[in-house]
């Protein structure tokens, strides 16, 4: 009976197979197994996963196979972001985006606009402002958005989310006062007077979002889901969630179970989450089809550089009095990595100064040094540094030392190439957005974008990471042009590296046999074509597991 059955399963397996498909007549690249960069024209795939590449005889090879033209289109692996915040990119979508607006005044009348447009709302929420372009170059205050919405609470976190601009009634509502104490690792700006003018960063702007409602899980889906439509039409195939609470941990879950997971999340728990050592405990969570894996942690070391909360090994250039901010202190990260290899989840911190670099890196190194570490070390789990923005030139070469991988944005060079000099001067910049130092050192570098901190495009990424450059082709020649990258080590950075960061090397980021399917056409040749129009390209068609999933219309 039992070898009937098994029979019995055989067959309808078989019967349920999918026929080959070849794709041919393409300008085809990826990468190999060892890294090496090749090109390919026709495509064999099956069930959701390569068989083969080459060129014409995979016509003849596979002869009962789907046979699609590709019209001469270029052809890549589905792009990986390896540093983005999925829901947070789908709430962006559906709250008010602030984002490149050129005043403080002209910000809140789009605040007042979106707030007419939806009475229903109870608090109004947006993201992307960013005082460094406004004429004034100063923090926006309470007044200013009170003088087109004061019925509403208004909560506008800064672009680089290390920031939240309030109106009063908000300020009111969190109970935040002339006489509220700045938290630990975060402050409330206050003016002369001693009064908070409605400006919080980092870790003050807990003070307010425990008065915020948190999002129903209806809510919650229909960001995922906006948030999913909008990577696919960008090709981004597979994302890392950089740091997740609870309730997201569950949404991700579900919908992995269920088959609602088109896009690949590779997701880090949050460090502050209190659920944390809950789901340590579980272990790792991956489902069947590579559409969801658990396995890491999110730390958050410090802040943002525009908001002067990144630490510093030294004070700030145009701030003498301000070494930025620890939003985990030395104190707690020790038993935080403690606990957290002990369950042997790879460690991701966020570090953007020199002093959170250092802080990282000596930590890792303390827990290196134990009898036990041959369990956790950096070859082993694949400890990365989310951002490492801002490193001291003595400290980049222990991250090839530790085997710590630099997971880095090129946007926010070409976004900062204003700002970082007058936050850090020029002597600091020698270890900034230092790509080509982690490269000829041997670093593998995981790119991303860290949407919706910036756009989500991973074409811009790419183009930032080759031409150092704004989509204005500023400054002439490139930002620090030494440390620009070559077109195959940013798109390497971008698919089989980033995959690599999230243990995924062996599955996706390449187009070998055995790989999944999971790539994109686009409309221009990134490898031939000036490199000032690399972020022009437009996706014509994205593909996740041998499936069609977007096209454009």
């Amino acid at each position: 009976m039992k070898i009937y059955l098994s029979i019995i399963s055989l067959l309808v397996s078989i019967s349920v197979m999918a026929e080959p498909t070849i794709i041919h007549n393409v300008k085809g690249y990826t990468f190999t197994n060892e890294r090496n960069l090749v090109t390919f024209s026709a495509i064999a795939f099956e069930n959701g996963i390569v068989l083969k590449i080459g060129n014409n005889e995979l016509i003849d090879q596979y002869k009962s196979a789907k046979r699609i033209d590709g019209k001469q289109k270029v052809m890549l692996p589905g792009l990986v972001d390896g540093h983005g915040h999925m829901l947070g990119l789908g709430f962006n979508l559906l709250n008010v985006d602030v984002r490149d607006i050129r005043s403080a005044e002209a910000t809140a009348q789009k605040v007042a606009a979106y707030s007419e447009q939806n009475p229903d709302i109870s608090w109004i929420k947006g993201r992307g402002w960013n005082q460094e372009i406004w004429p004034s170059n100063t923090y926006p205050t309470a007044k200013q958005l009170d003088e087109y919405i004061s019925d509403r609470p208004v909560y506008l976190s800064r672009v680089d989310g290390h920031a939240a601009w309030l109106n009063t009634k908000a300020l009111e509502l969190a109970g935040i006062t002339k006489d509220t104490i700045s938290p630990p690792g975060g402050e409330i700006v206050k003016d002369a007077q001693g009064n908070p003018t409605g400006v919080l960063i980092d870790n003050a702007e807990i003070l307010v979002m425990d008065k915020i409602p948190n999002p129903s899980k209806g809510e919650m889906k229909a960001a995922l889901e906006k948030a999913t439509d909008h990577l696919l039409s960008l090709g981004v195939t597979s994302m890392h969630d950089a740091g997740i609470d609870h309730e997201t941990y569950h949404l991700y879950k579900d919908a992995a179970k269920a088959g609602d997971l088109d896009v690949r999340v590779y997701a880090m728990l949050a460090a502050t989450d209190p659920h944390l050592s809950d789901m340590l405990k579980h272990g790792y969570i991956k489902d069947n089809k590579d559409f969801l894996s658990i396995r890491s942690v999110k730390i958050y070391g410090d802040g943002a550089l525009g908001s002067r909360g990144a630490a510093l090994l030294q004070p700030y250039h145009d701030d003498k009095d301000n070494v930025g901010l620890l939003v985990t202190s030395p104190e707690k990260l020790t038993p935080l990595f403690d606990e957290i290899l002990s369950h042997r989840f790879q460690i991701n911190i966020h570090a953007i100064g020199d002093r959170a670099n250092r802080i990282a890196l000596n930590e890792f190194e303390r827990v290196f040094k134990k009898p036990e570490s041959i369990l956790y070390n950096g070859e082993e789990l694949r400890h990365r540094v989310e951002h490492a923005q801002v490193v001291h030139p003595e400290d980049i070469p222990r991250f090839k030392t530790l085997n710590i991988l630099p997971s880095m944005q090129p946007t926010h060079a070409t976004s900062d190439k204003e700002m970082a000099p007058k936050r850090i001067g020029q002597s600091r910049l020698e270890g900034a957005y230092a790509w080509q130092q982690f490269l000829k050192q041997g670093s593998r570098i995981i790119s991303g974008s860290d949407f919706p901190v910036e756009l989500a495009n991973p074409f811009l990424g790419l183009h930032a990471a080759v031409t150092r450059q704004d989509r204005a082709n500023m400054p002439k020649g490139g930002w620090r042009p030494n440390q620009s990258m070559s077109m195959a080590e940013a798109l390497r950075s971008f698919t089989i590296d980033a995959a690599y960061g999230a243990h995924q090397d062996k599955i996706i980021g390449g187009l070998q046999a055995g790989k999944y399917a999971d790539f994109i056409i686009i409309d221009q040749d990134i490898f031939t074509i000036p490199k000032e129009n690399i972020w022009k390209s437009n996706v014509l068609e994205t593909w996740v597991a041998g499936k069609l999933v977007y096209k454009n219309p």
